[in-house]
């Protein structure tokens, strides 16, 4: 017994301890912070301006990374609740989020819907007229787009089901429309609820997170894995291959063969809880092997801390990413920072 209890309590010590203090103190050479606040940051095409989120159910801002002059793009609208901004192909931007804040829950999920504003100075969003669950795939070729639906947004499906659906932006008419809908993936299970990021391989293929709602360990929140998606074969990859761990895909790599990944794989070595808290950015080659993971970020490894959302440029030099708190919800950031490969 007291063989056991002693190899516990050198295993507890080899187990590396949280820092105290911010990581924004002790940024390495290749790290810069671009704002103090704002979240959910992504590259224009031409990768001389970063778009972000000053807060959940906010207003979207975009910043020159040549003068660092920061620009509101939403401030025309009265009580602006928007939840994501990204850039289409041709530069103009998507918004995703309800039309008014109602409450959390309500303004995240029923009431979540996409926008198209136009890059022109002075413009105002246009609704697009399509509920979706959380954030958009925005291919960086075409106009192309892909959002996820659940129960929350289209009460006629399957409880507990997910389906992927991907359209295009027509803008040749009076109106932006979204034209071609196509249902491309569907879940009928909580141990899948999907959500789509990137496409890669010339637009062939589709990254997005499955995550278990249902069959969740007792130590950990919440556990997703990284998935391809073929959207000639319908062919579907975990890249992961790692149940227990949370693993959301976020930004993808110029090349197709790498992303970003959300991970809490950290926890193993700092201790605490997995899930969708204590995590740092990673970088995952897209093989199906789910082997080849390296960690590009250690907020996570200072108490209370953690690097999220990241998006990489179109010429694969930069990933910009924001710094947030442990404590705080999916997608809450206190400011973007800049990190150069």
């Amino acid at each position: 017994m007291r063989v056991l209890v002693l190899c516990l309590m050198m295993a507890s010590s080899a187990l590396a301890q949280r820092q105290s203090g911010s990581p924004l103190d002790h940024l390495p050479a290749n790290i810069q912070l671009l704002t103090h606040f704002g979240e959910r940051a992504d590259f224009s095409p031409d990768n001389k301006r970063v778009a972000f989120m000053d807060k959940s159910f906010g207003d979207a801002f975009v910043l020159d990374l040549d003068t660092r002059q920061i620009r509101c793009l939403t401030c025309n609208v009265p009580a602006a609740a928007f939840l994501r901004v990204m850039h289409l192909s041709n530069g103009d931007y998507i918004l995703i989020g309800p039309e008014k804040f109602t409450d959390i829950h309500t303004s995240r999920t029923r009431d979540n819907e996409l926008w198209y504003l136009s890059k022109k100075a002075g413009s105002k969003p246009i609704r697009l007229g399509e509920r979706m669950s959380e954030g958009a795939a925005i291919s960086k070729k075409d106009l192309k787009i892909a959002v996820a639906e659940t129960p929350g947004q289209d009460p006629k499906m399957a409880s507990g089901s997910s389906r992927i659906i991907t359209a295009d932006v027509d803008l040749s008419g009076s109106s932006p429309r979204l034209v071609n809908r196509k249902v491309v993936y569907e879940s009928n299970t909580t141990a899948c609820t999907v959500e789509p990021q990137d496409f890669y391989d010339s637009g062939s293929k589709l990254t997005f997170t499955c995550y278990n709602r249902k069959d969740i360990p007792s130590d950990t929140d919440l556990y997703s894995n990284v998935m391809s998606l073929d959207l000639e074969s319908g062919k579907v990859t975990n890249m992961t291959q790692h149940d227990g761990t949370y693993n959301e895909v976020e930004g993808i790599f110029p090349d197709g063969k790498y992303t970003c990944v959300e991970g809490d794989r950290q926890v193993a070595e700092l201790g605490g809880r997995h899930g969708d808290h204590n995590i740092d950015i990673w970088k995952l080659r897209l093989d199906g092997t789910g082997k080849d993971f390296s960690r590009l970020t250690h907020f996570n490894d200072y108490d209370g801390w953690k690097a999220s959302n990241p998006v990489i440029s179109t010429d694969g030099k930069y990933m910009a990413f924001q710094v947030a708190s442990t404590k705080d919800e999916a997608g809450v950031g206190y400011g973007i920072l800049l990190y150069q490969f």
